[in-house]
């Protein structure tokens, strides 16, 4: 897929960190529109941080980054709203009364303002959001009632329903057997492709993405590769980063052993 080069997310030799502490070292790259990225790199590579550097929590050290034309510590709400969110998965009260268009519907508020009451078109932005991850015959339904991969999927919902530009997710297969795990990532495919979102998925499962993404950002607190899949995941760069942990079986799939310990 080619996309025409125009960066929405640019990255110019910008750190992050706390004063003392650099968790992701003079980082310079691109994403451009409609583009789908996977994030990989071993704990404490700077995912979680590069995941907060794009919502505009976590203004460079040093260096810049740019989204949506707009520096990222002057990220207006409204271009806020522009980014959804899926962060990593809580576990759900399951007596917490909620029901899944409640749910849906907190993802108005980005774009809304907290206090404006929703309108009808809102509750129609949310249906549809609901629609997009087929979960539209739950409305009423308490979300603590749903299984793990269907509140994934609700979650999904309420990101999309701030009809962003931007989807980023953080592990959203964690916790998931595996065949949801295949279902929220074909789901995520499917959204990227219909509504020619970016998409930014952040994991630990290299084989579960490769197959999908355009191109893998590889972080050990610097950008260690980038590139489209074939080239990042050789086996002496993965070496270099995983160490001792990886393993790449005939088949090339590649395992990373500390994730197996969770």
């Amino acid at each position: 897929m080619s996309h025409p080069a125009h960066p929405i997310i640019h990255f110019d030799q910008a750190s992050f960190g706390f004063p003392g502490v650099i968790a992701l070292q003079d980082i310079s790259l691109d994403i451009n529109a409609g583009e789908f990225v996977g994030v990989i790199g071993p704990n404490g590579s700077g995912k979680t941080t590069l995941c907060r550097a794009v919502l505009g929590l976590m203004p460079p050290l040093s260096g810049h980054l740019r989204i949506f034309d707009c520096s990222c510590d002057e990220l207006r709400c409204h271009h806020r709203a522009r980014i959804g969110y899926l962060p990593q998965k809580g576990v759900v009260d399951r007596n917490f009364p909620v029901t899944v268009l409640e749910t849906v519907m907190m993802g108005r508020y980005g774009a809304l303002g907290l206090f404006r009451r929703p309108s009808k078109r809102d509750r129609e932005i949310a249906a549809n959001a609901l629609a997009h991850v087929g979960m539209e015959g739950h409305q009423n339904t308490a979300l603590g009632q749903l299984s793990g991969g269907q509140q994934q999927r609700v979650f999904i919902a309420r990101a999309l329903a701030q009809q962003p530009q931007v989807l980023l997710l953080d592990e959203p297969t964690t916790g998931l057997d595996i065949t949801t795990q295949h279902s929220v990532v074909d789901l995520v495919q499917q959204l990227h492709e219909e509504l020619g979102l970016i998409v930014l998925l952040i994991t630990h499962d290299i084989n579960m993405i490769r197959s999908r993404v355009d191109r893998l950002i590889l972080l050990k607190t610097r950008l260690f590769a980038f590139g489209p899949p074939a080239d990042v995941l050789k086996p002496d760069i993965l070496r270099q980063v995983y160490g001792k942990d990886l393993v790449i079986t005939e088949r090339d799939t590649i395992i990373v052993e500390d994730y197996h310990h969770h």
